[in-house]
């Protein structure tokens, strides 16, 4: 008897549909086709063990299980609860006249229960848009796919309620999301908070217009100046995620077998260690996943002590920042990975970490620190819009007892000026930020007075600023003229900018 029964394949951060066709014939064998991999060819000993657990075993007659389609490679344990229900519905063990109507999946443990998948959101994704209206999940799973507005999840714990289930001897509980809860309190809960810290009122206008720009920052300073504390802090100033990038981004968690907990609700933020490899970074590996650049899409990227990453895993990174998309390419695949992010980096000035610091004398020999710098190259830099010196906080500062600006009246304003940006590119809907203006929308958007044209040349002549700054500088200026809701760029505003460039100043390590 041939029976149909359905799952999903994950490709990049989409799924495909995946019908798995059970045919049980005279014979004694077992085929599986449709290009499996090992652990799809290991199924077989899972289901068989998980049956016997009930009682049930696969019949010992001619087995024939087809993957379609069969040109798609199916990878990871996710079909053991798909394959085991196309068996038991083939050998007439349970009633098969729902299985065409919904998607099932979960990996099977030996005693019969259910373990998560990866890849539940985008799974539950293309399922409603290919026309099903059921999905059956461990529970693991559960809160993740139920996201999906008019696609019942129901909720299993192991092989036994979902065989009762086909057999109407009991009904799956169905897992239910709020989505509007969940929104409302995407920022009740901010761990960091800026109202924390003391001083570096600076600073923490660099981060404000990184933030409304969605511009690049790396921090410059001694150790324990504030630079990990001040970035960690990032998240809670960004605009809070809409409906379609907490989507997205969950969908790369989920992909990456990082879910679990339902919809992503506050943006992410990722500090990997500087001893990460290249493909850890962007993503990749014999079996594609996303790497933490991925991870970190519409959130941010914090590289600490940026001169201590491999160079060649700070080069990888050039394409991403310009294109905000990874493309994964093998001889026989290929996948996209979103990676629109925010990179904010910190360093020492120095090896001994007390270049320029106000007290302390810095102990490096001559040319050491311009030799430390050169180890981020210029083209990465390039990508990079502010440039913070960051200085220790005084003692009187830190001994104050009034409360800093918060998170909260710090992000308003960030979400107004991004709000006028929003408006600016209404024709341009891959543009959604002044960070991301090409170099034809400067002359549009970046107009100058006579008195700001002077004061840039100035500035690039007797400071030595390279010609890679000038762009910069005109994004810096239009965020900085958004959050004072100004339609020009005044020449406070281009003045403000010309300051967060200090590496590009000729004799800066000199």
């Amino acid at each position: 008897m041939l029976v149909k029964t359905f799952g999903y394949a994950v490709q990049g951060i989409n799924a495909t549909k995946i019908t798995v066709e059970v045919n049980i014939s005279t014979g004694v064998n077992f085929y599986m086709v449709g290009l499996p991999d090992n652990a799809v060819k290991e199924s077989q000993q899972r289901i068989d063990t998980a049956l016997k657990q009930l009682g049930l075993k696969i019949p010992g007659k001619s087995v024939t299980i087809n993957l379609a389609p069969a040109d798609i490679r199916k990878e990871g344990s996710a079909y053991d609860l798909t394959i085991a229900v196309g068996i038991l519905g083939a050998n007439e063990q349970l009633k098969n006249e729902y299985l065409g109507e919904c998607v099932i999946m979960g990996e099977l443990a030996l005693d019969g229960g259910l373990r998560p998948i990866k890849g539940a959101l985008p799974i539950a994704i293309q399922a409603k848009k290919d026309g099903f209206k059921t999905i059956i999940l461990p529970k693991e799973n559960a809160p993740e796919a139920a996201v999906v507005d008019g696609l019942e999840v129901l909720v299993a714990d192991n092989l036994a309620d979902v065989i009762k289930f086909f057999n109407s001897e009991i009904k799956l509980n169905p897992c239910i999301v709020n989505l509007n809860t969940t929104f409302n309190t995407s920022y009740t809960n901010v761990e960091f908070d800026f109202s924390d810290v003391k001083g570096q009122e600076n600073i923490k206008r660099a981060l404000e217009i990184a933030a409304a720009g969605g511009h690049n920052a790396i921090l410059i300073g001694p150790p324990g100046a504030g630079k990990t504390m001040l970035s960690k802090r990032l998240p809670s100033i960004l605009p809070p995620l809409t409906l379609d990038e907490a989507l997205e981004t969950t969908k790369i968690h989920s992909v990456a077998g990082k879910g679990g907990k339902g919809l992503i609700v506050q943006r992410p933020f990722r500090s990997p260690h500087h001893t990460i490899s290249d493909v850890a970074l962007v993503g990749g590996g014999n079996n594609p996943q996303p790497g933490e650049i991925s991870l970190a899409h519409n959130g941010v990227l914090f590289l600490d002590e940026l001169p201590e990453f491999k160079r060649t895993v700070l080069e990888v990174m050039r394409q991403p920042l310009e294109d905000r998309v990874v493309n994964i390419s093998r001889a026989k695949f290929s996948v996209d990975y979103p990676a629109s992010f925010m990179l904010v980096a910190s360093m020492n000035p120095c090896p001994c970490g007390y270049y320029n610091h106000p007290e302390k004398e810095c102990v490096c020999a001559p040319g050491v620190v311009q030799k430390y710098l050169n180890k981020i190259s210029g083209p990465l830099l390039d990508r990079i819009d502010l440039h913070v010196e960051v200085t220790p906080v005084a003692f009187n500062e830190l001994s104050k007892q009034t409360e800093s600006e918060s998170s909260e009246s710090i992000r308003n304003r960030v979400v107004k000026a991004r709000i006028i940006q929003n408006e600016r590119f209404l024709s341009q809907p891959e543009i959604y930020c002044n960070a991301q203006m090409k170099t034809k929308d400067l002359s549009v958007y970046c107009k100058l007075t006579e008195s700001g044209v002077t004061l840039l040349k100035n500035a690039m002549e007797r400071l030595g600023l390279s010609a890679r700054a000038y762009d910069r500088i005109l994004k810096v200026s239009r965020t900085i003229a958004d959050l004072d809701s100004s339609l020009n760029i005044e020449t406070q505003h281009l003045a403000e900018a010309i300051q967060y460039r200090s590496l590009d100043r000729e004799g800066w390590a000199g």
